[in-house]
């Protein structure tokens, strides 16, 4: 690249440091790098949706894809196995990511992935769709650890909340494929798809590079330049500024070694309650009760869209939502977000439940207030979509240092999973606007939690969130 510089031979380095620190690079790089990695995450979601389209398919009598059909018990048990492995992968996926780089770690999660699918493929009885979904799970909690901690890594402090919510974004995206091509293609052609997805994943992220701090954090500061030139789009001189902030930071997490009992302890495990507190909230919004009863929600209203139709309409509903948190999330902060996201999905869910109520109690004005459950849901799923949804992965891969983070992230991912588990289990026994109205007061919890505890780490960077935890304040400069 031509530059121009000042022919004073005194003032030549001064000009040369001030031009290297003005080049603009391509910091685009980082979204498509984010981007490919999250094509994974897009494959979990196709594969997290697939019981939708696919349990009609397996309790067909006509359908000879196993030795029986399905009862309903088994279709339960299947969509709720996904959950146990997803509990055990953040444990697999952190200590991966500490031994051999979220890069790899990464890679690594299309292993369990990949299985699954040759397991659906090969299926001769519901063992196989256990085994697969278990497996699946596994993936999923592998990558929900190390996919936000690589993100965050090769942020800039402006973009990291961007990338912090592709997760949401991409894991829609697959929802709406599964649920577009599911209801109408054989069994088989899902399958097919589905390992197609794995491998367009793994082949593209091959050629993706490891993060700076996993390189800093292995003494290998050449290779931590070389990549962050590769993300930034800068020459070597370029990045130097930025890699002494990083380097800092990593010398700083080298002092000490982190243990699960330093989670628990000052500002860690300020973190800590934090994360665990937003996939809480997260979980108890009630948004696997929504998708849980969608069809119903859609019949209360008189619709007459048949449900493989309105399952995509909510999908297609879900990715539009989606794509505007990576917008406005590095404008407006994570707080703001998560109390609009909160305030939306309380209203939703409130408003489902008063109208389940009154259809229990056999109400007249039932009738007339047919549109509400679907204005309910659509209000729940797009303000979902814009915090509670992406936000809390995004949150948790700020707040932890990182030392702490391949131990403590795992833990948090896995108590999420636990809380799905329980959610997806037991949801159904309850009375539908019971459950709803539960769920609407755990939003406005969030929102509350939102507005008193939760910090605002927009533009920060995690030295300057490590100081805010800690309650420390930076001295400003002249």
């Amino acid at each position: 690249m031509d530059r121009s510089y000042s022919y004073d031979p005194v003032s030549t380095g001064a000009v040369n440091n001030q031009a290297h620190r003005m080049e603009a690079g391509q910091l685009w790089r980082q979204y498509i790098i984010a981007g490919i990695a999250n094509i994974a995450i897009a494959s979990t979601g196709y594969s997290m949706g697939w019981t939708s389209p696919i349990n009609g398919k397996l309790s067909d009598n006509t359908t000879d894809i196993l030795d029986e059909p399905a009862t309903p018990d088994e279709l339960a048990w299947m969509g709720s196995v996904l959950n146990i492995g997803a509990i055990l992968g953040p444990f697999i996926g952190g200590f991966l990511a500490g031994r051999i780089g979220r890069k790899w770690g990464l890679l690594s999660s299309a292993v369990p992935l990949l299985l699954g699918w040759i397991l659906v493929a090969a299926v001769q009885n519901m063992a196989f769709l256990y085994a697969a979904r278990i497996f699946w799970g596994v993936g999923v909690g592998m990558l929900f650890t190390i996919s936000p901690m690589y993100c965050a890594e090769i942020a800039t402090n402006e973009s990291r909340g961007a990338l912090g919510s592709f997760l949401q974004m991409f894991i829609t995206l697959g929802y709406i494929l599964i649920y577009g091509i599911g209801p109408f293609t054989s069994y088989m052609n899902v399958a097919y798809v589905g390992i197609a997805f794995v491998a367009v994943f793994a082949v593209g992220f091959f050629f993706m590079p490891e993060t700076p701090t996993y390189h800093l954090l292995k003494g290998d500061r050449e290779a931590a330049a070389s990549c962050l030139c590769t993300i930034r789009g800068r020459s070597r001189d370029g990045v130097e500024d930025e890699l002494n902030l990083i380097e800092s930071d990593v010398k700083a997490s080298m002092e000490k070694t982190a243990t699960v009992m330093d989670v628990f302890q000052g500002s860690n495990f300020k973190a800590f309650y934090i994360s665990c507190a937003l996939v809480f909230f997260q979980q108890f919004s009630g948004i696997n009760a929504v998708l849980f009863y969608m069809t119903d929600i859609f019949a209360s209203s008189g619709s007459d869209l048949k449900p493989a139709i309105a399952t995509i309409i909510i999908g297609a509903v879900q990715v539009v939502a989606s794509c505007i948190t990576p917008v406005v999330v590095d404008r407006l902060g994570r707080r703001l977000l998560l109390m609009v996201s909160a305030c939306g999905t309380a209203i939703g869910a409130v408003l489902l439940g008063m109208f389940f109520l009154l259809q229990h109690n056999g109400s007249d004005i039932v009738v007339s207030i047919s549109f509400l459950p679907i204005l309910s849901l659509v209000l729940f799923i797009v303000t979902y979509c814009w915090g509670l949804g992406p936000l809390p992965w995004a949150v948790m891969s700020e707040l932890f240092p990182i030392e702490v983070k391949a131990v403590a992230s795992p833990i948090a991912t896995a108590f999420c999973w636990t809380l799905s588990f329980l959610v997806t289990k037991f949801f159904p026994s309850l009375d539908r606007h019971v459950g709803f109205l539960m769920f609407g007061g755990c939003c406005v919890a969030a929102f509350a939690f939102s507005l008193l505890v939760v910090p605002e780490t927009k533009g920060k960077s995690f030295s300057e969130i490590q100081d805010m935890l800690a309650g420390k304040k930076r001295q400003e400069k002249a």
